[in-house]
């Protein structure tokens, strides 16, 4: 459902199956955005709030969380640069909304239509 409405808004993305490798595709990508659940295999989506943090390339990434969690938890970690969080279950326009406002003031898609050659990305992790 995610992949779907951010293909039909035109982003460019990669998928990522744990957190592991969304930490990866992180380092190798460097994404635009990243929309991160906190439920994942291998490594959680806290795993990988707490590796961006050490990493000063990873922590300029904008995050929006996706999560069933609603956590006092959830709330420092909006505190520590998150983006947005969107609860579960959630509107996929809502998510499509989060996704433009957290596009970084330089990005092209946030001044033009997004389509598939423009430059976003958002590893949907």
């Amino acid at each position: 459902m995610i992949v779907a409405a951010l293909k039909r808004d035109g982003y460019v993305f990669h998928e990522a199956p744990n957190g592991k490798e969304a930490l990866d595709l992180m380092r190798r990508e460097h994404p635009n955005v990243v929309v991160l659940d906190l439920m994942m295999p291998v490594l959680s989506g806290w795993d990988v709030l707490q590796a961006r943090e050490l990493e000063p390339d990873l922590k300029k990434i904008p995050v929006i969380i996706i999560s069933a969690n609603r956590a006092p938890e959830v709330a420092t970690a909006v505190d520590k640069g998150i983006c947005a969080f969107l609860p579960k279950p959630f509107d996929i326009g809502a998510l499509s909304a989060l996704v433009r406002s957290c596009l970084p003031l330089n990005s092209p898609a946030r001044t033009t239509v997004p389509s598939p050659s423009d430059e976003a990305k958002a590893p949907v992790c």
